[in-house]
């Protein structure tokens, strides 16, 4: 019994050694991993048409039986060689037309645009005005002016090339959401995606009583009449909130232009209060052209074109994916261990 205890200790005490080991490990190759700057984007491409059929034919496989799936499969092969040969004396195989999808999942400072960018400069080299389309599924509350005024401004180059640019919104496309929105020759909307947000606010906090209730001075230096308004630890003048107040209305003005050159039947003046608006609502209001989920519009687009869904993502070196695998080996390893110890942890 004694040499059982002694075991026992000796291998609570190698166990813990090597999770601790393992720990130090997986730590240094996720901060590696982080801390190290991606050397260069690499672009995805993946069609859509192929995603869905494949899709569709493993659930048939599932859900009829053999002989049923048998006689499909020789339907399918007998349509596809007589839609063909009606084709080919008429249709040229690069005449098909093509959609590509895009996707902006935006914060508030439009990160995305980056991606987006690279994006719109790859499709543009390949689309045709005369066929082809461009969808953007869109997601975002809206953020910053300049940076949502420079994502709106990318879409923009499609419209440009006279190609044809379609808005997707599932979710939300508020305030600079929206504008990036107009800008696309339809938009569409699900039910109930929150649309609209024509307005603009800023909310500055002012620290000026803490700092005098604990005698601290502070102070401002500026060249320039308006080169500060209002500040966060100064006290704020009246004078300074005018002026304040008069450049979030010109942004508004801006905004609201903005809108109205690119959808002229809205009523810009109803809907540019601020407010928000529900797919069917918004519809009403001329915010939307039609309610359909991002997943219906893009589905129904396979049956007459290809559509190529288009992403870039940060290209890792090897030592990035070894890093990776690594750091997913020891921790599946760690857990692996504490579960057999029957070792609970728990983050408070």
């Amino acid at each position: 019994m004694e040499f059982l205890s002694e075991y026992g200790v000796f291998l609570a005490k190698t166990v813990t050694i090597v999770i601790a080991i393992m720990f130090v490990l997986a730590a240094a190759a996720s901060a590696a991993i982080k801390n190290k700057k991606p050397e260069s984007k690499e672009m995805l491409v993946e069609k859509l048409n192929e995603k869905f059929n494949d899709s569709k034919e493993l659930l048939e496989e599932f859900i009829l039986d053999k002989e049923a799936l048998k006689t499909l499969r020789k339907d399918q092969k007998k349509n596809e060689k007589a839609e063909a040969k009606l084709h080919k004396s008429d249709i040229k195989p690069d005449t098909k037309p093509r959609v590509f999808v895009l996707d902006f999942d935006g914060d508030i400072k439009a990160s995305a645009v980056d991606d987006l960018r690279e994006s719109i400069s790859a499709v543009l080299q390949m689309a045709d005005p005369a066929r082809d389309e461009v969808i953007v599924k869109l997601e975002s509350p809206g953020g910053m002016v300049h940076s949502y005024g420079l994502a709106a401004a990318q879409l923009d180059r499609i419209k440009k090339k006279g190609i044809k640019l379609t808005a997707c919104v599932d979710k939300v496309a508020a305030s600079g959401g929206y504008m990036m929105a107009c800008v696309a020759d339809k938009i569409v909307a699900s039910p109930f995606a929150i649309m609209g947000s024509i307005g603009v606010v800023a909310q500055i906090p002012n620290f000026s009583k803490l700092l005098k209730k604990n005698d601290i001075d502070y102070e401002i230096l500026t060249a320039g009449k308006y080169k500060r308004t209002l500040t966060m630890f100064g006290e704020n003048t009246e004078q300074g909130r005018e002026k304040f107040q008069t450049d979030l209305e010109d942004t508004h003005e801006l905004f609201k232009s903005y809108v109205s050159e690119r959808r002229p039947s809205v009523d810009i003046e109803n809907v540019a209060t601020g407010d928000i608006w529900f797919g069917s609502k918004a519809l009403e209001v001329s915010l939307v052209d039609e309610l359909k989920t991002s997943d219906e519009y893009i589905i129904d687009a396979c049956a007459n074109a290809d559509v190529f869904s288009i992403a870039f993502k940060d290209k890792k070196s090897l030592m990035d994916k070894f890093g990776i695998a690594v750091s997913t080996g020891i921790e599946s390893s760690v857990s692996k261990i504490l579960s057999e110890m029957n070792v609970t942890r728990s983050f408070r």
